[in-house]
């Protein structure tokens, strides 16, 4: 009868348990001294050997012989423990039995003495999956069990567990297995098994099952049924397409046409790689491996490749590191991790693929951050000259503006006053708007600019004013303010335009991150309530109330 490799070749005794030799000691040694905790607590990734490692446990301390210095011990407790079919030991899927009622027979029958072995055990594998109620079942039971029980908890999930419970066990972490480990153990089974597979299908497979010796082994299984039937070796090109995996020398080639601007061509190499049948992501995962190997090249000048660079690929990433920059680097590392999200949301993840291709194109061409900083700042510098520039023809009077609507320029200089420039007014612009006979208004207040908004028939203005706009400060020539996202987007031009029309000044709106007071309206209808809650304790309310009993007041008018 065919037996799965994960079963077959599953540890027998410590020493063969794969990369976890920190938590073999510990526990080893405090069974030789006889100092055993009341619990342990087993965590890690699936397939590292957390329920491997309990019945190793329970071997250990019931074996009638001396199961640390036997190499496979055949008596009768370790026999039974590895067929699960020991009356002592018992092992139950926390998944399957969540509730207190199950809890409180397993303790309810722990109260026994064990029959033939030395301490009952009880092993309880996804032992996340449990309810409040169970855990708190169990607490007083584990900080003081009987002499001869022995808890081993497993589970992938430690964070769901209670700290009440994990402070009453000994924690031990399984790691992820590395890759060069894995190599080692699946070479082992391969030859035990005479199984013909190159070294690069077996570092593939490795990297593959992500640090998890179930799923290497389970992977080669899937191998060895297309090598029982076709005798032919199992090389690299067979894997990658098992697994859907692209060749990295292709990803490599399809990143420098990306860097060196080749749209056509990094499409084309795309496709080519969705035709061979590669798994998309597996191939954003890829595209994030060969990108951190890049920023190694790129940052320290090496890299450590895990066994799954050639010679070749290396050339490739060496003149691809010479001519890009590490900023494009976490650029394109933060779109692809983008892209694995969209995966989930568009239905067709090939289109994914492609537009992230064609994004990445254009994100090489961008600009960097301090490039945008020196930019803005010779803007700045340029305008600032133009203004005195303007100035001092003001002042010679050879030209009082350019555009023949002064309060038209008048305003655009006004924006830049939010931009820290400082234009200065000349007095032959103000002689020229006091000639024209008008009647300028006065602004002493905030409630005087709405109003004289509300007077002036500027109803979008009005409106920003009173419901999007918190005024920090206010004083004559200059309001501070910070706003809401609903502000108009033309709210400071329009109203620095309208303030020197109205007044025949010129006024400094500075916009601030400060959190100010709150917007006219929120305050207006703040009083009205107060106003009303006020009114309610009056004779007048009263009397109204009592005649007439489902009356509300809404509203106060003062009588002119």
């Amino acid at each position: 009868m065919h037996k799965v490799l994960a079963l077959k070749y599953r540890p027998k005794n410590f020493k063969e348990l794969i990369a976890q030799n920190i938590m073999v000691e510990t526990i080893t040694n405090s069974i030789k001294i006889d100092k055993l905790p009341n619990a342990y607590l087993l965590t890690g990734i699936r397939g590292v050997g957390k329920t491997t490692t309990a019945r190793l446990i329970a071997k250990a301390l019931n074996c009638n012989k001396d199961f640390l210095k036997e190499e496979n011990c055949n008596c009768n407790n370790c026999e039974e423990i590895t067929n699960s079919k020991h009356l002592d030991v018992l092992e139950m899927d926390a998944a399957s039995r969540t509730g207190i009622d199950d809890v409180r027979e397993l303790i309810d029958s722990s109260k026994y003495n064990p029959t033939s072995a030395k301490y009952k055990i009880i092993i309880l594998d996804e032992v996340h999956m449990l309810s409040k109620q169970a855990f708190n079942g169990l607490l007083k039971t584990l900080e003081e069990p009987p002499p001869h029980l022995k808890f081993i908890f497993a589970t992938t999930e430690v964070k769901k567990i209670p700290v009440t419970i994990i402070s009453r066990c000994q924690r031990f972490d399984l790691h992820r297995v590395p890759v060069k480990e894995l190599v080692k153990n699946l070479k082992r089974i391969s030859d035990i098994e005479k199984v013909k597979i190159s070294n690069e299908a077996l570092i593939l497979i490795a990297k593959a099952s992500e640090g998890s010796v179930r799923d290497s082994l389970s992977l080669l299984d899937r191998a060895l049924i297309s090598q029982n039937i076709t005798e032919t070796e199992i090389n690299e090109i067979f894997i990658r397409k098992m697994l859907g995996i692209a060749d990295k020398s292709k990803i490599l080639y399809l990143l420098k046409s990306i860097f060196q601007g080749e749209q056509k061509k990094s499409i084309e190499q795309l496709r080519e790689m969705i035709n061979e049948g590669i798994q998309p992501i597996n191939f954003l995962n890829n595209l994030l491996e060969v990108i951190y190997f890049i920023q190694q090249k790129k940052s320290l000048g090496n890299f450590d490749s895990e066994l799954s660079m050639s010679e070749s690929e290396e050339e490739i990433i060496n003149s691809i590191s010479k001519d890009i920059n590490i900023t494009t680097l976490i650029v394109f590392w933060q779109f692809i991790l983008k892209a694995l999200d969209e995966l989930s949301i568009v239905s067709n993840p090939i289109l994914s693929l492609e537009m992230l291709i064609v994004r990445l194109l254009h994100l090489k061409d961008m600009p960097s951050y301090e490039n945008l900083l020196d930019s803005l700042k010779k803007n700045n510098l340029s305008s600032q000259e133009e203004n005195h520039n303007v100035t001092l023809d003001l002042r010679n009077k050879k030209k009082i503006l350019n555009d023949d609507n002064p309060i038209s320029n008048i305003s655009k200089d006004q924006i830049k006053n939010t931009m820290q420039t400082k234009p200065v007014l000349s007095s032959s612009l103000k002689e020229k708007n006091l000639s024209a006979g008008e009647a300028k208004e006065k602004v002493a207040s905030f409630e005087d600019l709405i109003y004289l908004a509300s007077k002036k028939k500027e109803v979008q203005l009005k409106y920003d004013l009173e419901k999007n706009v918190n005024l920090i400060k206010f004083s004559e020539g200059k309001i501070d303010i910070s706003f809401n996202q609903n502000l108009d987007k033309n709210f400071v031009r329009n109203l620095s335009s309208k303030l020197v029309e109205w007044t025949g000044n010129r006024w400094v709106i500075t916009l601030s991150k400060k959190i100010g007071e709150k917007t006219f309206s929120e305050i207006q209808n703040i009083k009205k309530k107060e106003f009303i809650s006020e009114e309610k304790k009056g004779e007048v309310y009263k009397k109204i109330k009592n005649i007439f009993s489902d009356a509300e007041l809404l509203e106060i008018k003062k009588k002119d």
